[in-house]
């Protein structure tokens, strides 16, 4: 407990004592101003191409003055727990892996210590993969990200801790731009594989460590980006104290007080729980959201945080429609980063159309723009259009994935839920 306390008043002394920091600090209030920015097509340009469809990208955020960079730490958890099926096929091969415990299959089948039947499809694979997803939407110029990973080392005697100074969260990658490389430290977490147990504390101290560049950081400073984690657990927090195997109250306790230095820096945690375990107790997960004023998302099959991790907002909206004004279409195929960063092919006619943005906040806000475009049809390739087209296509057979399997736990519950019923309402 001691060595856990002194690393938390040594933070918050050097958290206390930048200026830097204390001034990322940002008051809350209501209806914040919205901001739109348009990138292309720039004024005057002339639009070209074979259909009548025109390309529009820009940027939207929400709060005047606020920054308009973005720091993302996305924290993995890769505690042994994470060995487990994600309910999804991850890798795309069109087979689900299962637990072999928990199904009918001739012994001898799989190694009796397996419990994914593809290795591929495991919660750390998806977490991962949600990770990988998220990232390709994410404009470089605009955003860094950097991955920590986090478990526990266990003693096998104990249960407990294998030292008292271990490193139970590390970094993979620091904050950077080359996303590249963020894609080759995804990688390198997949062939590591899941070990240890689950220590949150840790994760979100070094968080606030990378994020704030504090004395022994890996990544460069950035002032006036905004500071996000994207906290990823399918667990409780079972360490530091006690056994890897118990979630002790201080292990909760140490964690909660982890996020409220992340707020004290400026930092806003949004937690993802993934699965039943991480459901079963929320508490911590919960308040580190609640603290940092972050969101806590509940994903009940894991897989399913491939799909929900691109729907948070770092720049706080949360939708943006472009209307023709001229031949009075809408486009409703537009892509929407977290980072505000937007794209979309709007309807157009030849000639001048006049179109208009609006962009809608988390917390109600909107704000509208006009831009006047002139389009003119020609032989240019099709390509671009091609491309987007078929990255809108591959979205929302996602998304009616996700949709299908939602409706089908839906019609399982009210069958179970029926069959209860009836067995209760059975004379005896």
């Amino acid at each position: 407990m001691r060595s856990v306390t002194k690393i938390l008043l040594a933070t918050a002394l050097l958290l206390s004592s930048s200026p830097a920091l204390s001034a990322t600090v940002v008051p809350e209030r209501e209806s914040a101003p919205v901001d739109i920015e348009i990138n292309s097509p720039q004024p005057g340009e002339t639009v070209k191409n074979r259909v009548h469809m025109a390309p529009i990208r820009g940027a939207a955020r929400s709060g005047s003055g606020e920054p308009v960079d973005f720091d993302v730490l996305i924290a993995i958890d890769v505690s042994h727990s994470t060995r487990y099926p994600s309910g999804i096929d991850v890798d795309g091969d069109e087979e689900i892996g299962f637990n072999p415990q928990e199904e009918l299959v001739a012994p001898g089948t799989y190694p009796e210590d397996l419990v994914c039947s593809d290795a591929d499809d495991t919660i750390l694979a998806a977490e991962i993969q949600a990770a990988r997803y998220l990232v390709q939407v994410l404009s470089a110029g605009r955003t860094r990200v950097g991955i920590v990973a986090f478990s526990g080392d266990v003693d096998p005697s104990t249960g407990g801790q294998v030292s008292k100074d271990q490193k139970d969260a590390w970094v993979v990658v620091p904050l950077t731009n080359d996303f590249d490389s963020v894609y080759r430290a995804l990688d390198e977490i997949q062939r590591t594989g899941p070990h240890g147990a689950t220590n949150y504390a840790a994760a979100v101290q070094l968080s606030v460590v990378e994020l704030a560049g504090l004395p022994g950081a890996k990544s460069a400073p950035r002032p006036g980006a905004k500071r996000v984690v994207l906290f990823l657990t399918d667990g409780v927090p079972t360490f530091p104290f006690g056994k890897g195997i118990v979630a002790d109250p201080e292990d909760t306790e140490v964690a909660i007080n982890a996020a409220r230095l992340a707020r004290k820096a400026g930092i806003t945690v949004n937690t993802y729980a993934l699965g039943r375990h991480a459901l079963a107790k929320p508490v911590a997960v919960m308040e580190m959201a609640r603290l940092t004023i972050g969101t806590y998302t509940p994903v009940r099959n894991p897989g399913d945080i491939v799909s929900f991790l691109q729907g948070v907002s770092f720049a706080n909206i949360d939708d943006v429609v472009i209307t023709n004004l001229t031949t009075s279409e809408i486009s409703y195929d537009v892509q929407l980063a977290p980072d505000g960063t937007f794209s979309a092919f709007v309807p157009v006619r030849e000639g001048g159309n006049k179109l208009q943005v609006t962009a809608l906040a988390s917390d109600g806000g909107e704000h509208s723009v006009e831009v006047d475009l002139s389009f003119e049809k020609s032989g240019l390739s099709e390509r671009e259009l091609a491309l987007e087209l078929e990255r809108i296509k591959k979205r929302n057979k996602e998304l009616l994935k996700l949709i299908e399997r939602k409706r089908i736990q839906s019609f399982r519950d009210r069958q179970q839920k029926k069959v209860v019923i009836e067995a209760e309402q059975e004379p005896e």
